[in-house]
């Protein structure tokens, strides 16, 4: 049986996630990680994008995250994300439909401020529509 690390991911309205995992990719600040079991120690930001669990030596689960930030240990891997949905569950006309009232607010943006978090909202709808990679 492989090593796992466990894994949670949790949001301000639910825990999405909580079991053990070979390994879990996340979307950070600087760019994607890969938590392992016996990692070393940090703590990253977490960008809009997915989040890719891995059992079995495959694709076990995929979530979208809206920012918030990320620890990893030897043995844990821990996301606090601002907002998450699982992609399999998502209402993806509801999804479209957010999408395109956030590229309208990029578009009437009058500050920088607005821009950015229209921004990080049109990023956060297309990694939930993005096909799997």
């Amino acid at each position: 049986m492989a090593e796992t690390l466990e894994f949670e991911l949790v949001s301000p309205e639910a825990l999405l996630v909580a079991r053990a995992v070979e390994m879990v990719v996340v979307p950070g600040r600087e760019g994607d990680f890969g938590a392992l079991p016996r990692h070393a120690p940090f703590i990253s930001l977490v960008r809009p994008g997915v989040v890719t669990i891995y059992e079995g030596g495959r694709v076990a689960q995929r979530l979208a995250v809206n920012g918030g930030f990320a620890e990893v240990t030897a043995d844990r891997c821990t996301v606090l994300a601002e907002e998450a949905v699982d992609i399999d569950d998502a209402d993806r006309a509801a999804v479209e439909a957010r999408l395109a009232r956030a590229q309208e607010d990029v578009a009437d943006a009058k500050t920088d401020a607005d821009r950015a978090r229209a921004e990080r909202e049109v990023a956060f709808c297309r990694a939930i529509l993005a096909p799997a990679a």
